[in-house]
């Protein structure tokens, strides 16, 4: 049944308690109810009693005598000569190490400790440590800006950024405040969000409780879950969709407003989810999946929001989103869009078809198949001296407007410290140099979408000088738009594409709004201006057609560098063979024991063992004849020999460090062993006495070394992509 068939008539709403409401300890205190729904179930998730004494009370008490020490550092601050902050510094070191202890104790804290029942101890206990956590961001800001002190005063706009930061304190206290009011403001507070809740301009909502579907057309959801509200029904079983695109009805008593909703209603109308135009004309359209999650952090993030108020960093940076889409999980990495992928029925491979009469897997060409070489970047604004810079490199991926169609590949950087505004970029990487230096890059996808581009965006990797606390900015990006509005694909050329700054989802911000605030009104001025703006050049062409021929062996979707792409041919020939010639029958599911597939996905997360591999390679391609050089199965035995001499040892060796992205000395650490195994293993001629040795030491054995489960890796049918 349907969910609009599901709401057509009067239904019997679920009792809370059932399954998915979760067990709580008391019952939901009477709360307005929807005037055409009086038996909605209430979510408990926002029940509030007494606090009962004993541990946790002790840990409430001092941390309410933290917060009051708090408001008192910071209104000394705030009236401080800049030369009699040092001591208050010191303080907030201390209290800041005060509150993680706080924080600690709370963490230890068990409700059996009680010496009494509590009721919604967890609830209790969580919203301690949401005041704990705010006490410990207030402390970092207030750290930064004492140390940012000299960069505030040579900030143009200083004064007003301190009354702006300052305002913001003071909207803190007045929430701290709020936190200790009667009851009866509690309800009238209630009965505004019920309001703002029921505004048919609100469709983002976030789930204030668990709630298991009672009937057919009702749509689970979990506490924080947020969704998308598509019918608001009189009898307060809404329509909702959840980020998996699943639609159904949810009862609006478990539902809230979110706080970004809430103050964008009062703010201003102006969101995050916005329709855009870029500077080529592409239309930037509203977020409608899972995406908003990583928008979400940045929005919250309040390190940047402190770098930018003091000047070290321009008004246009924000959190890079691709890099938090790429913490968030293996979904935009290139490992996962290398294994294959299924067709709509899920019952054969869609990408990886075998070809009988060549005896390999069939080429497949694709809507979008470009090489596109990033030149260089131009009039990029530097961070202040509180920061250092640990990377600077450009993160692409296929983009739409509104969603991510492809993993996410990172070229790094290079630049002059004489000039640290231009960034410069290897434009064909040979013989030791990195692969993450490559700035030739190919580009498949077979996605319909008409909108379909190329989304760069440049970040920096910095850590703070004071705290060294580590983080990822965005300094600007750009969308190039691969098909005219005509479905023509666009001409191969050099493109200069104008950055903007804050998120793609954002519209009209500037990456250093300064540049405009300088220039004049006159004509020339504005010209110079525009001259100042930052940009990026990349050159998009068409593949050649030899290039084209292997390029056609890959995934239909996949963005990668072009020094290592014959490696990747070699993992999808040996996955064809395992899959589509050598299994016993095409029913059989089980496991598949190869070495070379089940760990080579690993090599696209950690670049120096690519690097590794590919000159291996190389090394072994220089002694080949050329009859050999044509016999493909030949290649094919020759590259996993190769494969298990270099890099597959090191995946399972202890003293390889573990990869960490823009650390210079793991990195270091990780080249010299690699090295050094591999020049071991060239002059032993193989690996097996490294194996053998008892001078060296692996980790413990796992099947998944050896075993690949393909009914695990491989990817469905995504009608996005």
């Amino acid at each position: 049944m349907s969910p609009a068939g599901a709401a057509g008539g009067a239904r019997d709403l679920p009792e809370l308690g059932a399954a998915g409401a979760g067990p709580w300890s008391a019952p939901a205190p009477p709360r307005a109810r929807h005037p055409a729904a009086p038996g909605l179930p209430r979510c408990p998730a926002t029940m509030s009693e007494r606090r009962a004494r004993g541990p946790l009370q002790r840990v409430q008490r001092r941390s309410r005598e933290l917060r009051a020490q708090v408001e008192a550092l910071r209104a000394e601050s705030a009236a401080a000569a800049p030369g009699q902050r040092e001591p208050l510094r010191l303080r907030c070191t201390e209290l800041k190490e005060l509150v993680e202890e706080n924080t600690k104790a709370l963490h230890a804290l068990k409700k059996a400790d009680e010496p009494a029942p509590v009721g919604n101890y967890s609830q209790r206990k969580e919203e301690e440590e949401k005041l704990l956590l705010r006490l410990s961001q207030q402390l970092q800001k207030l750290l930064l800006v004492l140390d940012q002190d000299n960069v505030t005063r040579n900030y143009p706009g200083g004064k007003e950024h301190q009354k702006g930061s300052h305002a913001e304190e003071g909207n803190e206290e007045e929430e701290e405040s709020e936190d200790e009011e009667s009851e009866e403001e509690d309800t009238e507070e209630e009965d505004d969000e019920e309001k703002l809740l029921d505004d048919p301009n609100v469709r983002e909502c976030v789930a204030v409780g668990n709630f298991d579907a009672q009937q057919e057309g009702d749509l689970t959801f979990v506490k924080g879950e947020t969704l998308l509200i598509h019918d608001k029904k009189e009898d307060g079983w809404w329509v909702a969709e959840n980020s998996k695109g699943e639609r159904g009805l949810v009862p609006r008593t478990y539902l809230a407003v979110p706080k970004e909703e809430e103050e964008s209603q009062e703010e201003s109308e102006e969101h995050i989810e916005v329709v855009d135009e870029t500077a080529d004309g592409a239309e930037i359209k509203k977020r409608t999946d899972s995406h908003w999650s990583a928008v979400r952090a940045i929005v919250e993030n309040d390190t940047v929001e402190v770098l930018t108020t003091t000047g070290a960093v321009p008004a246009g940076f924000r959190p890079s989103m691709l890099f938090q889409l790429l913490e968030e999980g293996e979904e935009f990495r290139a490992s996962y869009y290398l294994q294959p992928k299924l067709t709509p029925s899920q019952l054969a491979f869609k990408d990886l078809v075998w070809n009988s009469e060549r005896n390999t897997i069939h080429p497949r060409a694709t809507r979008v198949s470009l090489i596109v070489t990033l030149c260089s970047c131009k009039m990029i604004p530097p961070p202040g001296s509180g920061v250092r810079v640990l990377s600077r490199h450009v993160r692409l991926c296929l983009f739409d407007g509104s969603r991510v169609l492809s993993n996410i590949h990172t070229v790094r950087a290079t630049w002059l410290p004489k000039n640290p505004q231009t960034w410069t970029f290897s434009p064909r990487v040979m013989g030791i140099l990195p692969s993450l230096l490559d700035g030739d890059c190919f580009v498949r996808s077979n996605s319909l979408s008409a909108d379909i581009g190329i989304l760069f965006e440049l970040g920096i990797t910095y850590k703070c000088n004071s705290t060294g606390e580590r983080g990822e900015l965005s300094c600007g990006w750009a969308f190039l738009k691969l098909f005219t509005s005509s479905g023509i694909p666009i001409p191969s050329k050099m493109h200069e594409l104008v950055l903007s700054g804050g998120t793609p989802y954002e519209r009209g911000v500037e990456v250093d709004p300064s540049i405009s605030r300088r220039a004049g009104s006159g004509v020339f001025q504005q010209f110079m201006s525009l001259r100042k703006q930052p940009v990026l050049l990349v050159k998009v062409k068409s593949p050649s057609v030899h290039s084209k021929d292997i390029l056609n062996f890959l995934p239909e979707t996949l963005v990668g560098g072009m020094c290592y792409i014959h490696l990747l041919v070699f993992y999808r020939q040996i996955l064809g063979d395992a899959l589509l010639k050598d299994r016993t029958s095409m029913q059989s599911t089980d496991l598949i024991c190869n070495p070379v597939l089940a760990t080579f996905p690993q090599l696209l997360d950690q670049p120096d063992l690519m690097d590794a591999l590919r000159s291996a390679w190389a090394e072994k391609e220089r002694t080949l004849k050329r009859i050999e050089k044509r016999d493909q199965e030949f290649l094919k035995a020759a590259f996993v020999l190769v494969y298990h001499d270099s890099v597959f040892p090191l995946l399972c060796s202890t003293s390889l460090p573990s990869y960490r992205w823009a650390e210079e000395e793991v990195e270091l650490s990780r080249w010299k062993v690699i090295h050094d195994f591999l020049k071991r293993s060239q002059e032993r001629d193989g690996a097996l006495e490294y194996l053998l040795s008892s001078e060296n030491t692996h980790r413990a054995f796992d099947i998944s070394e050896l075993a690949y489960d393909f009914l695990g890796e491989v990817r469905e049918n995504n009608p996005g992509e």
